[in-house]
């Protein structure tokens, strides 16, 4: 990515429009810390800048673990097509990331994880590493003593099935007839989540044709007992769903050796149909990488030629995942997020003092009106008639828009002063209307779907792998409603019923749960500038209580932090090394609380200039993104630029006022 040659692409000064408000000053403040948040925040933009593509898109490398480079090593081994360079190079970042015990974690500082262990070691295997070298021997143990292969995820069993690794009649059932439910009968596949969705229904074909091919080298070193792999389980009592699904799993193996041939052939067809139709214009599937190794997989089982066009495209798209490394390592990202990074951008850059028609903004704002998805999806199954509106995550993912992106993307396009504002009101209205649309029953609003709240898939045997639907969350349902503020809707009454809905969300030590980001401080983060914006004073006693809860959480050193394993262990909420965005996040709540003057604000606002680079960036090793809390986590590498940038840029310039006439 190269910076904007505009001649002015440096320049940062007061705005001028849409968010300006009063520079202020801080006598109490320490000496010299507004003059060093200014310095902070001039330096942030001139290094943001730098990084945006000539396009006028942002884009940061979206890390996730490793199964995404040894599923990527699998898929590629089983269609025939893996390289020698592919090979070595993801082998090159796979033993990179191995920790001192063997293990490898899903996050930076986090805990061995058994399925990751035993993905990386499989890939590493097709990479030539011998099950004797020092690292192989220490992971094999690991695995072992976590209860071996056995104890991994369906995911990491189903990659070994098809090579032999592993029993498919010890997998879980997975039914392609399961696409003939009606929408409106439990377990139909609009009950899961989108990217749970479009992974199912390519599994469904994989489970009913549960191909093996030869496996190059044995895997007994991982099995507790090679004799008995998968030991036998007593079933969970059949008065409670677990026991339920266990037996249904049971019954439909017996299914699967019975079932008509005609009405399994017409249920993949129909499968084969679905995966095609979704395919996206770039050739993936969602803008994600499981769905497309998976559709890849099932459309190849169904006799489509890896010459065909949408095979062709399928695989090209994944190539595009890959991000090489200047040392020759190759990691794969699970998504890229580009229009998620570009409106956050922005709204950075402009909270920064960016004049609102920089040249830079200009272009952030042709490129975001350019990506506006205007054709139905599948979240028009709950929401049938509804025009369709809004922004996607990815650079195509027109079925899937989602309802966080279009929010942030609205409040990204009010902030810059556009040459053609009858375009950008007719976007923003079309956005508006469809995130109105999308509202769920409870009042508040999911990511991709409205409603999407049944328990049932959780239940399921082959679901471990993580959250399979989308209810709605305090941070989306937060994003809505300071959008819906900015529009001037904040008295609208499905903005109040957002707002009702947040206040009853708060938690009990103060603070709001975060679904999409790491945690506690990344809802707090976003409720707090949404109930501000949305009228409550800041004396409101939830403010003050989330006010004083990101107060008794702050480190020594001035930052926040929490750690992932706040999603499952209550010790660790509010708790972890401070890192560039989540100070950022509590930064962005107590300033929009009122509290600029306060200790806390000064001292998260002297460690994020005393932590700046050099360059103007921040370093941040640390995971602050969610997927699926606890079971996917992600460090979205602009997230360490963007929001310390917002935050200093709110302490400098002051707080964006909501409101059409601001």
């Amino acid at each position: 990515m190269t910076a904007t040659t505009d001649g002015n692409a440096g320049a940062v000064g007061p705005r001028t429009a849409a968010a300006s408000t009063t520079h202020h000053t801080d006598a109490s403040a320490p000496a010299g810390l507004d003059e060093a948040a200014a310095r902070a925040t001039a330096r942030a933009v001139e290094h943001l800048l730098a990084l945006q593509d000539p396009e006028g898109w942002w884009k940061g490398d979206l890390e996730t673990n490793v199964t995404m480079d040894a599923e990527d090593l699998l898929l590629r081994q089983f269609l025939g097509i893996l390289d020698a360079d592919t090979l070595r190079a993801a082998a090159l970042h796979i033993r990179r990331e191995q920790r001192e015990d063997g293990a490898w974690a899903t996050f930076y500082g986090g805990p061995g994880e058994v399925s990751a262990t035993v993905e990386a070691y499989v890939a590493l295997r097709l990479a030539g590493d011998p099950p004797e070298a020092p690292h192989m021997v220490r992971a094999a143990a690991w695995v072992r003593a976590g209860g071996g292969i056995a104890a991994a995820r369906v995911f990491t069993r189903i990659w070994l099935a098809l090579f032999g690794w592993w029993r498919w009649e010890d997998l879980p059932e997975l039914p392609p007839e399961l696409l003939f439910l009606p929408k409106w009968f439990p377990l139909n596949i609009y009950d899961f989540g989108c990217w749970a969705r479009q992974t199912i229904v390519p599994l469904t074909v994989v489970s009913a044709k549960r191909p093996v091919r030869p496996a190059p080298f044995p895997l007994d070193e991982l099995h507790t007992d090679p004799a008995r792999p998968n030991p036998p389980r007593p079933l969970a009592p059949a008065t409670g769903w677990d026991g339920i699904f266990q037996r249904l799993d049971k019954a439909l193996h017996v299914y699967h050796r019975v079932a008509p041939r005609a009405l399994r052939r017409t249920a993949m067809n129909l499968a084969a149909r679905w995966i095609v139709e979704r395919q996206e214009n770039d050739g993936c599937w969602g803008g994600i990488q499981p769905p497309a190794v998976y559709s890849v997989i099932a459309l190849h089982l169904l006799g489509y030629d890896l010459q065909h066009p949408v095979m062709r495209a399928g695989l090209e798209s994944l190539d595009r995942f890959a991000v090489w490394r200047e040392d020759g390592s190759r990691m794969v990202e699970a998504c890229q997020s580009p229009v998620w990074d570009t409106c956050l951008a922005t709204i950075a850059l402009a909270d920064a003092g960016l004049p609102p028609d920089h040249p830079a903004l200009l272009k952030a704002v042709d490129w975001m009106l350019d990506e506006e998805v205007t054709r139905t999806g599948d979240w028009a199954v709950r929401r049938p008639g509804l025009p369709p509106g809004g922004w996607a995550f990815e650079f195509h993912n027109d079925n899937y828009p989602d309802i966080d992106d279009t929010a942030e993307v609205v409040l990204a396009l009010r902030r810059v002063r556009h040459p053609e504002p009858a375009r950008v009101e007719a976007a923003v209205a079309r956005g508006a209307r469809w995130t109105f649309g999308m509202q769920s029953r409870d009042g508040a609003w999911g990511a991709f779907d409205a409603d999407n709240t049944s328990a049932l898939p959780n239940k399921l045997p082959f679901c471990d792998f993580g959250e399979v639907i989308d209810p709605p969350s305090a941070d989306v349902t937060a994003h809505v409603v300071e959008m819906l503020a900015y529009e001037g809707l904040a008295e609208d009454p499905r903005t109040r019923r957002g707002v009702e809905w947040l206040l009853a969300a708060q938690e009990p030590h103060g603070g709001w749960f975060g679904r999409w980001g790491v945690n506690h401080v990344y809802g707090t983060g976003s409720v707090l500038p949404a109930l501000t914006a949305a009228g409550l004073p800041v004396s409101h006693p939830a403010i003050r209580r989330a006010v004083a809860w990101l107060g008794s959480t702050q480190n020594e050193d001035g930052g926040w932090g929490e750690d992932l394993r706040s999603y499952t262990e209550p010790e660790w909420i509010g708790r972890g090394a401070s890192t560039a965005s989540q100070t950022a996040w509590a930064l962005m709540a107590l300033l929009a609380a009122g509290e600029r003057d306060s200790e806390p604000v000064r001292r998260g606002v002297a460690w994020l200039t005393a932590t700046q680079r050099e360059d103007g960036s921040w370093d941040e090793p640390y995971f602050t993104g969610t997927g699926f809390p606890w079971d996917f986590s992600i460090n979205y590498h602009l997230y360490r630029q963007v929001f310390p940038l917002t935050a200093l840029g709110r302490y400098v310039y002051g707080e964006p006022a909501p409101g059409r006439d601001r």
